[in-house]
């Protein structure tokens, strides 16, 4: 007798093997010159640092999902912080200097120019605390929009520089297919033409229409990239999934 292991692997088995039979008679159905397709997010990123810190916390774990604003990206800003406090106390000696130099103006004790003077470090001191308060800002980096973590590059405590890549994020929604085409169809292609979709990995057909034409044609493979939207269920569709296309060429 089968042992419980072996049946499950029997069964995984023969669930693969209906699935590749669905897609060969699926695909039997598409032209052999069919253009390939490929799913993409509507939206994707990778997160960088904009300062040279130390990551205090960061968000993990493949797939995770998160909100848009959400903190993806914490830093240890202790000397931003100390930068910024030096700056505000500056900014209010500056003022305070100022109104001195304003009372004594009108006590005929100071000049137009030390006014002037004082009023131009308030300036400087003003700038430099906005300067901080940038710095400050860029301790967390925030979601630019919902979606999951595809790609984690660090870890918390490790150090990096400005410009390390931090996170791939790709944004929630239904995602997008991507293809290239031969140009001769620009005789009848237009943006809301429609056409099937077979998906290699999953063997299901989608329905999707054209949503945009490239403004320029590819002059060696004499083909053009357009971009389409799922129309049907787009349930199980994954960015990176590819396969073929039925276009419904008018007559």
């Amino acid at each position: 007798m089968l042992s419980c292991l072996s049946r499950r692997a029997v069964a995984a088995a023969a669930v693969l093997i209906l699935s590749q039979t669905a897609a060969a008679q699926g695909r039997a159905d598409f032209p052999p010159d069919a253009p390939r397709v490929l799913v993409v997010p509507p939206q994707e990123t990778t997160l960088v640092a904009p300062v040279s810190a130390t990551v205090e916390d960061i968000v993990s774990g493949l797939g995770a999902p998160f909100k848009a604003g959400a903190t993806l990206v914490r830093f240890d800003c202790r000397v931003p912080v100390a930068r910024r406090r030096i700056a505000e106390a500056e900014v209010a000696g500056a003022e305070q200097n100022l109104q001195a130099k304003r009372r004594l103006e009108a006590l005929s004790a100071a000049g137009e120019v030390e006014v002037a003077l004082a009023a131009t470090a308030l300036d400087k001191a003003r700038a430099e605390l906005g300067l901080a308060e940038v710095f400050v800002s860029q301790c967390r980096i925030r979601a630019p929009f919902a979606g999951r973590l595809v790609k984690q590059h660090v870890r918390r405590h490790q150090g990096v520089k400005s410009g390390d890549p931090l996170l791939d994020v790709v944004a929630s929604g239904s995602p997008r297919l991507r293809l290239n085409v031969p140009s001769r169809w620009l005789s009848w292609l237009k943006v809301g033409s429609g056409f099937d979709a077979l998906i290699d990995e999953s063997g299901q057909i989608v329905r999707a229409k054209v949503q945009a034409i490239n403004a320029r044609v590819d002059a060696v493979s004499q083909s053009i990239e357009i971009e389409a939207e799922v129309t049907g269920d787009p349930a199980g569709l994954l960015a990176g999934m590819s396969g073929v296309a039925r276009f419904d060429r008018p007559r």
